[in-house]
């Protein structure tokens, strides 16, 4: 026994020995990595040793020697590894031959972390069903991860992606957010608030030009939901512009060009809890604690094609002119009286939709209007009152701050995701106040409208939850990074806006939905514009955050034009079917008028300020070059 005890304490030493050596943890660990992309890792360690030396194993059993430093002392030191970058995929192992500890990796080809969005953006071009592309994008990216095994992608592309995807506070506040802004429309529709609105409008509209400005303030005016500004003001001023020999082709172009380009850069929309969540999601990826409801306000002057868009309606209705094929439908209906085209076939009316109001309702403008401030005034407040007391708390009033600085502190500590439920839900209330107060609508009438209201945006809600998965996919994969490490040899910084607005507007087009095509760019397209720039030595901090801001804006602003000039598209079919038009000939006279906007969006607006332009002087440059094209190419039909 006695022989024995030294060998007992000789191992017992010796496993202490390795239990205080082997404490070595990854402070970060991804699914997979890449090759082709540099990492900095860091480990934790106890000991306060000052450098450590590792070996980086690969596929092939070659060694890479890899030096770590420790930052500071004492317990929970952080080792910086210096980069490391895989140069082919299979497994690797990071080794410590001190105390035999080691970290497996999983690296698999960069290229193929492109594959999940790019799928997702074919199959929308082959199937032009979003649903369909996101969810093929998701399951081959699960797949990915899970070890390139098809079956376990598609069951963990269930639980693990879109199962998860809304589990969090913030992503349950969109999603109630959205509908219960939903459930108002449904009401404020169903209880004549809207219409009343329209029809306040049409006691000043008594001559073509005061026709189309109407029509155009209409669709400014209903500014929350795309749909709802689609079917109220084509159904309501149909009857008022025909008899105003306005064409139903123009009035499908007021209509679709003040639907979701106004509900794109409201501040108060169906649209705008989606947004968020999906610039929040691509913060949350890169480590940024910004406030995406304030980051949101920040690119509305870099939202062009919306803004250029809107101006170019008000000034084709301003000025009586028109171009190309829509001054011959204008001329048609004011010399011969036709509206539509002897051979058009136009599409059905939604008389019966569940947003217009039952006959004999009265149609009283403020049932819409005050449900609609309450959401603003609520929205306003809230930002206000949630933006100090967070602000309070964390210190950051202490030390003194002008008024402008202060503001700046108070808003954008705000919890906007708290503030836009409690909106959303009061507003409504509001709504079905006033709608039983008045014996408009029984109490169980108001429910059921606000129900309706709600289920159209169903839809709204699966694109969502799909969007957050894919968004996971592509941080899990590192997309991001990789089309960084790609094309941070050639893609100049200045031109991400540019490129950006283009590929946006050709998915669009070519699905016909915005906010797939947001799904799919955002989270992608973010992370290159925060990184990209900062790679360059030549570009200051301010340049830097103009990019940032206007290539998030030139995505939501692309979107909006594929969108609005796809022939597959819902709200370009819809402004059809409400005006009553063809829409064949919906679709041949707006797209010039929608490509101008565009083509004034890429070269006044995302080019000029990608090289430093101010915003303010990019609009005006853009305004003043659409209206100088309206004023001198256009032709009024009076004059012909």
């Amino acid at each position: 026994m006695r022989r024995l005890l030294p060998w007992i304490f000789g191992i017992l030493l010796l496993e202490m020995g390795f239990a205080r050596a082997n404490t070595f943890e990854l402070q970060k660990t991804l699914p997979v990595y890449l090759t082709g992309v540099e990492y900095h890792l860091v480990l934790q360690h106890s000991a306060p040793d000052s450098v450590h030396t590792f070996f980086l194993e690969s596929p092939d059993h070659s060694l890479q020697k890899i030096l770590g430093r420790v930052q500071g002392a004492g317990p929970g030191n952080e080792i910086h590894l210096s980069v490391i970058r895989f140069a082919r995929s299979g497994t690797y192992r990071l080794k410590d031959p001190v105390s035999g500890w080691q970290a497996t990796f999983r690296v698999m080809p960069g290229w193929l972390s492109l594959l999940p969005p790019f799928i997702a953006i074919l199959f929308a071009l082959i199937f032009r069903q979003v649903i369909l592309a996101l969810f093929s994008g998701i399951w081959l990216g699960a797949t990915f991860v899970f070890g390139y095994n098809p079956g376990l992608g598609l069951l963990y592309s269930l639980t693990e992606y879109i199962g998860k995807a809304p589990a969090n506070e913030e992503r349950m506040a969109i999603l109630i957010f959205s509908m219960a802004l939903g459930g108002m429309v449904g009401v404020i529709s169903r209880a004549g608030g809207t219409r009343g609105i329209v029809e306040s409008l049409k006691h000043f509209a008594s001559d073509r030009k005061k026709g189309q400005l109407a029509t155009w303030l209409m669709g400014v005016l209903i500014f929350f939901d795309d749909y709802a500004n689609t079917l109220i003001v084509g159904n309501t001023m149909r009857p008022l512009t025909d008899k105003l020999r306005i064409s139903r082709e123009k009035l499908s172009y007021l209509v679709d060009s003040t639907a979701a380009p106004v509900a794109n850069i409201a501040i108060i929309s169906t649209w705008i809890g989606y947004q968020l969540s999906l610039m929040n999601e691509a913060f949350n990826g890169l480590g940024l604690h910004i406030n995406p409801y304030i980051t949101f306000f920040r690119t509305i002057p870099f939202n062009y094609y919306p803004l250029f868009t809107l101006a170019f309606g008000l000034f084709v209705a301003l000025t009586g002119r028109d171009l190309f094929s829509m001054y011959r439908a204008e001329k048609r209906a004011f010399k011969e009286g036709l509206v539509m085209r002897k051979e058009a076939v136009p599409l059905a009316d939604l008389d019966n939709s569940e947003l217009n109001p039952r006959p004999g309702t009265p149609l009283r403008w403020y049932n819409a209007l005050v449900p609609i401030l309450t959401v603003i005034a609520v929205t306003l407040v809230g930002l206000w009152l949630t933006g100090y007391a967070n602000a309070q708390q964390s210190g950051l009033l202490t030390k003194p701050l002008s008024k402008v600085q202060f503001v700046s502190v108070v808003i954008g500590q705000a919890d906007s995701f708290k503030v836009l439920m409690w909106a959303s839900f009061l507003g409504g209330g509001v709504a079905i106040f006033l709608a039983v107060v008045q014996k408009i609508l029984s109490l169980n009438q108001a429910l059921l409208a606000w129900v309706g209201g709600v289920k159209a945006m169903t839809m709204a809600a699966i694109i969502l939850t799909l969007a957050w998965s894919i968004g996971n996919i592509c941080t899990d994969l590192q997309t991001a990074d990789y089309v960084i490490a790609l094309t941070k040899g050639f893609l100049s910084p200045h031109l991400i806006p540019v490129a950006a607005f283009l590929v946006a507007g050709l998915i669009s087009l070519s699905t016909g939905t915005s906010w797939g095509t947001m799904a799919i760019l955002l989270p992608i397209v973010i992370p290159i514009a925060y990184h990209l720039p900062r790679l360059d030595p030549g570009i200051n901090a301010s340049l830097q955050n103009t990019i940032f801001l206007s290539s998030i804006a030139s995505i939501l602003a692309g979107a909006t034009f594929g969108d609005h000039c796809s022939p597959i598209s819902d709200t370009t079919i819809m402004s059809s079917m409400a005006s009553g038009a063809d829409h064949v000939d919906h679709v041949r006279t707006q797209l010039p008028y929608a490509s101008m906007a565009a083509a004034a969006s890429l070269f006044f607006g995302y080019f000029l300020v990608g090289w430093g332009v101010p915003a303010w002087l990019a609009l005006l440059l853009g305004f003043g070059a659409l209206y100088a094209v309206v004023r001198f190419l256009g032709k009024r039909v009076e004059e012909a």
